[in-house]
């Protein structure tokens, strides 16, 4: 029996031994929030505290005591049989749980979610898989996989995909890597990474391109936390100008979030920087913006006063600070202004002179 589905057990044993001497069994889940996490620049991630919340077993908690157990019992399967199942599956299978069935999938979510940090490892290794895509990749890159049914190993090129690109898969950690790139380029919109693609941007500036399509799936940044540390290569962000492409994108790209705190060591980038769009290319360059949403000023304020990345960076409350002053927010395609490949032929290469000069 391996060491998780060790771990499953003893924790179910000790439920049933404390419910057997007729006492209240518990169990203790990291408090997931901004509020329970610091941030070392040394290790690179927001890491938690220690604060954490307890679930007893009472007439209020039965349902959501039951359906942990139920769950933590389907992962143990799961392992075991070294089978995987969506997160919406998990959903579905719940129907079969009687009283204990969930109402909705976010419900499920939740529980998989505590499950997950109740053992301190990421749900993928538990057996339970995201819906959605990992992202893809184009450029100077060679996976190596292996197929399925014979183990045999498979090269796969991602400057042969012509106008395509290769997607990442959902669980990363066989994968093996070669590659001649400077750098890795991750970008928020599937639109600017086909115009890169299209152009054969990474053929000239020698590097990798990877989409992210807005906030990056667990995998995406798996994927490119193993190619930051397996190739030795910088990592650079390219998302819109506004506060979620800084922080829901970017910060949770280079150093993890407060939701995902104890799985943030895995996941995070600690070697990314950002490219852009900043507050000063917006001067620079002559964009176009839009005005700033009540929902963009409440997360730049929230960041400047509860983000512990933010809090490290002078240059990134200088960044907030600024784009506060302006009240305006601008897009990656807003380059198109001057022309449609002017981000390639003019930013990316005046931007990628000055590296050292990224936001941290």
């Amino acid at each position: 029996m391996s060491k998780l589905t060790n771990q499953i057990k003893e924790t179910a044993t000790s439920v049933r031994s404390k419910i057997q001497r007729k006492s209240k069994p518990t169990l203790s889940f990291p408090l997931r929030s901004l509020s329970n996490v610091k941030y070392l620049p040394k290790k690179g991630f927001l890491e938690l505290k220690g604060k954490k919340k307890t679930r007893t077993l009472t007439v209020a908690t039965v349902k959501t005591f039951a359906q942990t157990l139920r769950m933590m019992s389907q992962a143990k399967t799961l392992v075991e049989d070294d089978e995987i199942m969506t997160k919406r599956e998990a959903y579905y299978v719940s129907k079969n749980w009687g009283d204990a069935r969930f109402d909705e999938q976010p419900e499920s979510d939740t529980v998989i979610d505590d499950i997950e940090a109740l053992f301190e490892i990421n749900r993928e290794q538990l057996g339970f898989i995201p819906e959605e895509k990992g992202g893809e990749v184009a450029g100077k890159l060679v996976v190596i996989d292996r197929d399925t049914d014979t183990g045999k190993k498979l090269l796969i090129d991602c400057t042969k995909f012509g106008s395509g690109a290769y997607s990442i898969p959902i669980y990363v950690e066989h994968l093996k890597f070669e590659t001649k790139a400077k750098f890795v380029l991750a970008i928020e919109t599937a639109g600017m990474f086909q115009r890169l693609v299209k152009h054969g941007y990474w053929r000239k500036a020698n590097c990798i391109l990877v989409s992210m399509g807005g906030v990056p799936t667990r995998a995406c940044r798996r994927f490119i936390r193993r190619l930051s540390d397996e190739l030795k290569i910088p990592v650079y962000s390219f998302v819109d100008c506004d506060p979620y492409g800084m922080f829901n994108i970017y910060r949770t790209l280079k150093v993890g979030s407060g939701n995902a705190a104890h799985i943030n060591r895995y996941f995070c980038v600690p070697n990314a920087h950002f490219l852009g769009v900043t507050p000063q290319d917006i001067v620079d360059y002559k964009l176009p913006t839009h005005p700033l949403k009540e929902v963009d000023i409440k997360r730049a304020k929230d960041a400047l006063k509860n983000d512990p990345f933010v809090q490290h960076y002078k240059p990134w409350q200088d960044a907030i600070r600024q784009l506060l002053d302006m009240g305006v927010r601008a897009e990656q395609q807003a380059f198109a202004v001057h022309d449609l490949n002017y981000v390639i032929e003019h930013y990316l290469p005046q931007k990628l002179a000055n590296s050292k000069k990224f936001l941290p």
